[in-house]
């Protein structure tokens, strides 16, 4: 396994990704870090898809990290991720086992193929209002104006890509980013992708199954627990429609209908940015997630050796 020391199991929503990468993990002798921006939160379990009873295979639980690390409310961005991807990176090499990455939030995963060094640097809400105030082409003059090596690869095509350069080169002009050395990763990377109308059978299906066990319940005991209906909202999908529900603004019938339109939308954002991923050079080998699980197995472990 010289050629490769990880491999990443990318996919959007209801693509079949954890029960592929714990038979992965199963057969491989290896443990699972999860690549899910909501699944780091405790007591978040139905609404964020944790299937933790997936984990559980041929009698035994295959270890997973980054997921029930956080109270809700708290927050959690790429680099906080970053740092704790490596520190189960090599907690899970330390013991002769190969790590798995699995999750389907790809700019998590993006941050990591393409070593970001940036994600370390702060927010500046100030300097963002104003910014927000600006067109595009103002923001493009802006980049144009600062020339180094910070906004020569901007994409000036995203005002949001645009704005966040500017804060970057701000911040640069008065503080030093720090390197910190990390692991070398040698990764391969594997993505599951279903025709249209199999991945909204499947999540419409899925919904289902979440509201028979419990779903509404779920975000209604976060609620009672004193997390607020703002932070919920934040969280979005799930957590945003059930919050509406439960203030009286949404019936059942159009919670389900509405939530549905708004998961299968969240997947084909899902799809766009891993095609973005590729632009940006990082290889992925595409699987038919319809293919039966253990053949994908075997796929996953015949080219992760060749």
């Amino acid at each position: 396994m010289a050629q490769h020391n990880l491999i990443v199991i990318l996919g959007a929503t209801a693509s079949g990704k954890t029960k592929l990468a714990v038979s992965v993990a199963d057969a491989l002798n290896g443990e699972i870090i999860s690549a899910d921006s909501r699944q780091v939160f405790k007591r978040m379990d139905i609404g964020t898809g944790k299937d933790l009873a997936e984990y559980e295979i041929n009698g035994k639980i295959i270890p997973h990290h980054l997921i029930d690390i956080l109270e809700p409310g708290e927050r959690y961005h790429v680099d906080a991720f970053k740092n704790d991807f490596y520190k189960a990176f090599e907690t899970i090499t330390a013991k002769q086992k190969l790590p798995i990455l699995c999750g389907g939030t790809g700019m998590y995963i993006h941050s990591l193929l393409q070593n970001q060094t940036f994600t370390a640097i702060p927010v500046n809400m100030e300097l963002r209002d104003q910014l927000e105030l600006l067109s595009k082409e103002e923001l493009v003059l802006k980049i144009q104006h600062e020339k180094n090596q910070n906004t020569d690869h901007v994409d000036l095509s995203s005002k949001k890509r645009l704005i966040r350069a500017l804060e970057i080169a701000d911040y640069l002009k008065s503080h030093d980013l720090e390197i910190v050395e990390r692991p070398e990763i040698k990764p391969i990377i594997f993505g599951l992708k279903n025709e249209v109308e199999i991945t909204r059978a499947k999540i419409l299906a899925r919904l289902e199954e979440r509201f028979k066990a419990g779903l509404i319940e779920e975000v209604a005991r976060l609620l009672k627990e004193g997390i607020s209906k703002e932070i919920l909202i934040f969280y979005g999908l799930e957590y945003k429609f059930i919050v509406n529900y439960l203030d009286g603004l949404l019936t059942f019938e159009e919670l389900k209908l509405r939530l549905g339109i708004a998961i299968c939308q969240y997947a084909k954002r899902q799809n766009t940015f891993f095609r973005k991923m590729e632009k940006d050079n990082v290889e992925i080998i595409w699987l038919d997630a319809s293919t039966p699980l253990n053949q994908l197995k075997q796929l996953v472990i015949e080219k992760s050796f060749t």
